[in-house]
């Protein structure tokens, strides 16, 4: 069982004074959390990919690069790369310098993302919204699998016995495959033996239960060993050292970040019993103390069974010593005591 954190490197004016905190600052916090990270003994770090005033995660590859170094055995990965506007090479080749640098250490998560900001920063057509995800994830594959390769698309020039370099460091650079619970996607990445990710943020993870035979019937169909593809759950959450103070610290910066794209988007409102909601042992997130989002990981993990875990932290803007107690208490009291579970159970 694999516990991790995730971030969008979020930039929005905080709650309490109205501040907001420059890009560049916030980018040095993110690294001196991978490396809390680190040394806390959490898994895996990953960083979104968005190209919006509210975030600084652009440049995914390049976050993970300045962590690297000063990290030692958490893997790091793009959460999720907006694959169907970049362009599979350079995607390839940034990852797999940073699998150099990381000694072995990098992963891409291939998705479609939630927001279609990069389409138009990047000259691509909404249109081909479906056929551009299908082509550059056909040849993301296949970078990975050939050091030289001949591949001709509708979307990039063709490609003809051509190299790609720096090769990394894994024999196959680990390519997952993330969903926000659309059947299709799921299937996809069983067919193609993918491990999957799958994005909870609303609602009832338990309907999600359904996806996982999907995908796993999927993958054996097509030929793969299905016991050997992990799943991914990336919810959202956040740990202190008591329920109150958690749901106290986290509840504000969510609302107003939820709000502030309900209005973009014409949703409604999010409230407090909505959270309320949503922090239930059958909710979406993982908030309180160490214990309660222990209980709900290991709760969430004998009806989904995923393998790898993601808390999503922060929403909106926090301070930024309290997402760095909070990655603290995830690695030195949630994880072990998830961990330490399994162990006995055996599962």
């Amino acid at each position: 069982m694999e516990i991790g954190i995730d971030t969008f490197v979020e930039t929005t004016p905080d709650v309490t004074t109205g501040k907001t905190i420059s890009h560049a600052e916030r980018l040095r916090q993110v690294v001196e959390e991978i490396v809390l990270a680190d040394q806390v003994g959490l898994d895996v770090f990953g960083v979104g990919e968005h190209h919006r005033k509210e975030f600084a995660d652009s440049a995914t590859a390049v976050i993970l690069a300045a962590a690297a170094p000063m990290t030692k055995r958490i893997r790091l990965t793009s959460s999720v790369t907006v694959l169907s506007a970049v362009d599979p090479v350079r995607l390839f080749q940034q990852f797999a310098t940073l699998d150099g640098i990381s000694n072995g250490r990098a992963e891409i998560i291939a998705g479609r993302g939630s927001m279609v900001d990069a389409f138009p920063l990047f000259g691509y057509d909404l249109k081909d919204y479906d056929e551009l995800y299908e082509e550059k994830l056909d040849l993301l594959l296949k970078l990975r699998d050939s050091e030289k390769i001949t591949w001709k698309g509708k979307h990039r020039p063709a490609l003809t016995n051509l190299g790609v370099y720096p090769r990394p460091v894994q024999n196959r650079l680990p390519v997952w495959l993330g969903s926000g619970g659309n059947a299709e996607s799921v299937i996809r990445a069983g067919v193609l033996g993918l491990p999957l990710v799958l994005a909870i943020i609303g609602g009832s993870p338990l309907q999600f239960a359904p996806l996982v035979p999907l995908y796993k019937n999927a993958a054996t169909r097509a030929g793969h060993d299905a016991s050997k593809l992990p799943i991914d759950i990336h919810s959202l959450g956040f740990v202190a050292e008591s329920t109150s103070l958690a749901v106290d610290k986290y509840f504000p910066p969510t609302q107003a970040t939820f709000n502030s794209f309900a209005k973009e988007r014409g949703w409604g409102q999010f409230s407090r019993s909505q959270f309320d909601a949503a922090c239930s042992l059958d909710g979406a997130y993982y908030v309180g103390d160490p214990e309660t989002v222990a209980n709900k990981m290991i709760y969430m993990r004998k009806h989904l069974g995923f393998s790898r875990f993601f808390l999503h932290l922060p929403v909106g803007t926090m301070p930024h010593e309290d997402v760095m107690k909070a990655i603290e208490l995830l690695g030195t009291e949630v994880a072990p005591r998830v961990r330490e579970e399994f162990a006995r159970s055996g599962s």
